[in-house]
């Protein structure tokens, strides 16, 4: 079992990647600002309070685990603001993972990031820049800093979120030529991702996700 390190862990998909990887045995250092008022709990969990750009935080967080997940998330109403939280945590994750020795990261960006771009319909493509614009273009330059990186990397990029329990019913687009948009479950992803993490397919691929 995996020791991993799951970076936003305390809401959305990285809370989801947090309660798939707990059922499926592996310990998890669920790091969040908000860790401590997390109400999960069990055996092999361990809450982790901290900043995920600041240091310090993420160099003692990187402690002894095989396996980040960075499943980072900024709240609507600051969509239509500047946004550097992806690339200034990507920029201070990359460094300490290699400083660390811990190779392997599974970011979760989103369709529409990098060369995902071109796939986004003619209709969508405007209202998609207006809302999030912002947001991807830091997502952008998240996934660059990665892929400049020494590190084994998997970028996960799941189509339009939506409440629900896990199914193991969806699509894994790996193949550009495949990439479309489409619903999927914040615990379907998780899904994904705890797989990856039990069985690496993926690696240095970026796969979008669809129910």
């Amino acid at each position: 079992m995996a020791h991993i390190l799951v970076i936003g862990a305390s809401k959305g998909i990285g809370l989801e990647t947090v309660k798939a990887a707990l059922a499926a045995g592996h310990r998890v250092r669920a790091f969040a600002r908000s860790a401590a008022a997390m109400t999960l709990s069990g055996p092999g969990l361990e809450r982790f309070s901290g900043d995920a750009v600041n240091a310090g935080d993420v160099a003692s967080a990187l402690d002894g685990v095989d396996i980040v997940v960075q499943a980072l998330g900024v709240p609507a109403k600051n969509l239509l603001g500047p946004v550097s939280l992806f690339s200034d945590a990507t920029n201070v994750l990359v460094p300490a993972m290699e400083q660390a020795g811990v190779r392997r990261v599974v970011a979760v960006t989103g369709f529409g990031t990098g060369d995902s771009r071109e796939a986004i319909g003619l209709l969508q493509r405007v209202p998609f820049r207006l809302v999030f614009g912002r947001a991807y273009d830091d997502k952008d330059a998240q996934e660059m800093r990665i892929r400049k990186s020494s590190l084994d990397w998997t970028f996960v990029r799941p189509g339009i979120l939506v409440p629900g329990s896990a199914t193991g019913r969806y699509k894994i687009l790996a193949e550009a030529s495949a990439w479309r948009n489409g619903l999927i479950s914040r615990a379907d992803v998780a899904h994904f991702i705890v797989g990856e993490i039990d069985r690496p397919a993926y690696a240095r691929r970026a796969v979008v996700l669809i129910g």
